[in-house]
């Protein structure tokens, strides 16, 4: 039987409250992005900015762009990368029902962020740590199998502004995430519905996730999914002093 998740809430406040039981410093935090071209907006998040989790409606537009993208891609093919020397950006297959924002805030974690964010011996710290050197079938069962993982994720999955579904509800919406790859200098697309990482090409050492390369990434999402204002954004990013 799948496991199943409360499905997360678009909120800082519910991202910021996991990631730090999960054992993210209080350095970290969430921000809206409400806009990506106005320079002023823009300027009133912490920089630099690690991570963008995006959320969407999953449209055929979407889909069509799924599959098409991955249709020359083994199914399992990530399975021979993933914990080897070859595997650039730490990647997560989704197998548990309606966690994809946990599924993004864990690829942002793994990947994006400065070891120096997550306190040592934490939750997050040790699945990290113990997720590296596995393969994607191995990394499957450690998340599914772990009860801190789904206890924390229950504890802010009630929180938001809007009153949580079933854990096993029908849901349109979808995360995807934004980053650096743990091991290289390149932007990745961090997706468990996918079949690995998709590689967005080269970030600059001093770019952040607001820097024009990711920018234009997250247009051409907007871009493919015109039909819906339904699109939101957050950014992990230095927390307000």
């Amino acid at each position: 039987m799948t496991k199943h998740f409360v499905p997360l809430e678009c909120n800082p406040e519910v991202f910021d409250e996991l990631i730090h039981s999960l054992g993210v410093t209080t350095a970290l935090s969430f921000h809206d992005v409400y806009v990506i071209d106005d320079p002023d907006m823009l300027a009133m998040i912490p920089r630099p900015v690690y991570a963008l989790l995006l959320v969407f409606p999953v449209s055929d537009t979407y889909e069509e762009y799924r599959h098409d993208s991955d249709k020359d891609l083994a199914d399992d093919y990530y399975n021979s990368v993933s914990g080897t020397d070859k595997e650039q950006a730490v990647w997560f297959k989704q197998t548990i029902g309606n966690a994809c924002g946990t599924m993004a805030l864990l690829h942002a974690l793994a990947n994006g962020i400065p070891a120096g964010m997550i306190e040592p011996g934490s939750t997050i710290d040790i699945l990290i740590k113990e997720s590296i050197p596995l393969n994607t079938v191995e990394r499957v069962k450690l998340l599914e199998n772990s009860t801190e993982l789904e206890q924390q994720h229950a504890k802010v999955g009630i929180k938001g502004d809007t009153a949580a579904p079933d854990a096993e509800a029908s849901v349109e919406f979808h995360y995807v995430c934004l980053t650096r790859a743990r091991n290289s200098d390149h932007l990745v697309e961090l997706d468990g519905r996918r079949k690995g990482p998709i590689d967005l090409g080269p970030l600059s050492p001093d770019s952040d996730l607001l820097s024009e390369p990711a920018l234009n990434k997250v247009r051409e999402f907007l871009a493919r999914e015109s039909a819906s204002s339904a699109f939101s954004i957050i950014a992990l990013a230095p927390s307000f002093s």
